[in-house]
Parts: structure tokens; C-alpha cells; sequence
């Protein structure tokens, strides 16, 4: 995105959220509540305490990975929807590991059970690209049908064959060796040391997909793959590459959730955490630095939307009112841009015209 398309992007961005937050004030005050009071609140609940603080950045840092695993797929024209069972998969995969390599080295066991989250959720993502690139089946399809089939597919393994016999829990694998878990960086909030990961994997994915050839190459391959064949360009590898590593990256969701939360997997790892990242990097049009942005402001809301609920009686729903009106705003962004540039350019000519008349 080049400089200036940059700073139209983000203008119109900060303009859509603010007339969402004003969309959202009114209906406050429709339903009898101050609507002052209840954003100060959510900002409050979203960073007023170390806790708070803490929770916000987790939830940034999940929406961030989810939301660039979607740019990666997207940018060489695939639109992985699968990246929930790729995260339960992935959950699964260094749940179990991490239980059967109990009483090694951590400085071993984790990098193995980093691997097999990447794996399991890289090689489940492989199978509809597959099938796109070699028969042309429909990738939206293929990866929600396998979205159900993975996480139904975890849920009987956790409550079946997986099942721990510790007391106490219901539903679930062993837990994992407790050496190998993730340490809290902020006391009682959720985030734990998974945020270096998140960093470096965030760092590589904006490196790869705006300074690297091969990221250049997949950008040409999704926006013209006849055109980038015949340059000699092998689209269909790397509409592949980009469809695993954007599996891999879901994988690694479910781990951190695993190795950072609940010890565990559980039926419940994942609350639909790759659609809100699915979300954010479509109002972001999957740019890395837009998605950052997005992931932080969207995570903010949802930690202190919870906090408004309950101080204030303000439904937390109103989030998810805010999120679909940006998503409305930045949808309709282009054209109303492209309106008020064809504007701008026909009063010019005619300026240009009347001064011609005129001399």
C-alpha cells in the first residue's frame, strides 16, 4: 500500500470508527444510559489496572495472529474460513504432546509441541488448498465443512479415546506438564509469555508479506494468477505455501491457549477467536500494520465491553454492534471515496474550462 493510499486508508478508518462510537452512543442514551459514563468505563475496564491491561493485550495478540493468518492466505488469493479447526487441531496436537513429554527438558518439549500445533493446523489447511489449487474446488466450501469436522473430531477425542481420568475434570485431555506452561507476564490477567511468540511471528508475517520476494510474488499470484504464470511465477506453490503457513499460524493459537490458559485442551479452547481475527483483517484489508492497529482497538472493546456490562448495565452486545458498523463504514469507504474523487476532479475541469473561457 503505497504512502498516500496509507493515509486515505487510515483516515477513513479513524472516521468509520468514530461515527460507529457515535452510532453507538446513541444508542445509549435511546436505552437510558449515559453513554460518557459507559465508554469511560470500557476504557477503564480495558486499561485502568495492570490486569485489565494485561487481558486487553492477550485478546490483541489472538486477534492479531487469527487476523494474519487470514492476509497470509488472502494474499495469494485464498480466503482460508478454516482457521478454527485448525486451532483446535492445533490445541489437540501440543495438549497431547505436551502430557507424553512429561518430566523432559522444557528447552525440548516445547519447541516439539510448537512444531506439532504448526504441523497440525499447517497440514489441515494443506488439504484445501490442495484440492484448490490441483481441482479448483471451492476453498470457502471445503475449509467451513472441515472447520465442523475438526472441531467435532477434537470434542470426541477429548470426551472419548483423550479422555483424563484426573477428578475434577469433566471434559478433557491430560494436563500438560506443568514445566512446559507459559508463565504469566501480568499477574491474574491472561497474558503470558506466548506474546514474544506473537511478536516474532508478527514481525516475520509483515517481513514476508511486504518486504520478501516471495511475499511480492503471492500478492501478484491473488491479484492476477494467469498474469503471474506466465511471468514465470509458480502461483499454485505458492498459493500452498501461504494456505500452511497460515494453518501453522492457527495451530500456534490453539497452543498458546493450551500451554498459556487451561493446561489442557478443552472442548471450549476456542470461542470463535479466528472469525473476530477473520474480521479485523478484512476492515484492515489484510495490511499487517492495519491489523495491528485493529487487533489492539477491537481487543480494548471486548475486555472493556465485559467491564461496561457490569458496571454500568450496558449490554456487552453493543461491541458487536460498534464492529459491524465499522465493518459497514469501511465497506462502503471505497465507493464513497471513488464518489468524491470523481466530485473533486469534475469541479476541477469545469474550473479549468470557465478560466479558459474567461482568457
Amino acid at each position: 500500500m503505497k504512502k498516500k493510499n496509507m493515509l486515505e486508508y487510515l483516515l477513513a478508518l479513524l472516521i468509520s470508527v468514530v461515527l460507529a462510537m457515535a452510532v453507538g452512543a446513541l444508542i445509549m442514551l435511546a436505552t437510558g444510559h449515559d453513554p460518557l459514563e459507559g465508554y469511560v468505563l470500557m476504557f477503564q475496564g480495558a486499561f485502568a489496572t495492570q490486569r485489565a491491561l494485561g487481558n486487553t493485550l492477550a485478546k490483541a495478540a489472538t486477534l492479531c495472529l487469527t487476523g494474519l493468518a487470514t492476509a497470509v492466505a488472502a494474499q495469494a488469493g485464498i480466503f482460508n474460513v478454516g482457521g478454527e479447526g485448525q486451532l483446535y487441531l492445533g490445541a489437540m496436537a501440543s495438549a497431547v504432546l505436551g502430557a507424553k513429554l512429561a518430566g523432559m527438558s522444557p528447552w525440548i518439549a516445547v519447541p516439539l509441541c510448537l512444531l506439532a500445533a504448526m504441523a497440525a493446523g499447517g497440514l489441515y489447511a494443506w488439504i484445501p488448498g490442495v484440492l484448490k489449487v490441483k481441482m479448483k474446488v471451492d476453498e470457502v466450501i471445503t475449509t467451513i465443512l472441515l472447520n465442523t469436522a475438526a472441531i467435532y473430531f477434537c470434542s470426541y477425542l477429548a470426551n472419548g479415546p483423550l479422555k483424563t481420568m484426573e477428578r475434577g475434570i469433566s471434559s478433557g485431555t491430560d494436563s500438560v506438564d506443568p514445566a512446559f506452561m507459559f508463565d504469566k507476564l501480568i499477574r491474574r490477567s491472561n497474558l503470558t509469555e506466548s506474546l514474544f511468540l506473537t511478536i516474532i511471528i508478527t514481525v516475520f508475517i509483515w517481513y514476508l508479506m511486504k518486504k520478501s520476494t516471495t511475499g511480492f510474488q503471492m500478492k501478484l499470484t491473488g491479484q492476477n494468477g494467469r498474469f503471474a504464470r506466465y511471468s514465470g511465477i509458480k502461483s499454485d506453490r505458492l498459493a500452498l505455501l501461504s494456505m500452511v503457513i497460515s494453518g501453522a499460524i492457527c495451530g500456534l493459537v490453539g497452543m498458546f491457549e493450551v500451554f498459556g490458559l487451561h493446561k489442557r485442551f478443552i472442548v471450549t479452547v476456542s470461542n470463535e477467536f479466528y472469525f473476530d481475527g477473520m474480521l479485523v483483517a478484512m476492515i484492515a484489508r489484510y495490511n499487517p500494520v492495519g491489523i495491528i492497529l485493529m487487533s489492539l482497538f477491537f481487543g480494548a472493546m471486548k475486555i472493556g465491553g465485559a467491564a461496561m456490562e457490569l458496571n454500568a448495565e450496558i449490554p456487552s452486545t453493543l461491541v458487536v454492534i460498534i464492529q459491524s458498523i465499522i465493518i459497514f463504514f469501511m465497506a462502503a469507504e471505497g465507493g464513497v471515496t471513488t464518489l468524491l474523487k470523481e466530485r473533486i476532479s469534475r469541479r476541477r475541469t469545469a474550473a479549468t474550462l470557465q478560466k479558459g473561457d474567461q482568457a
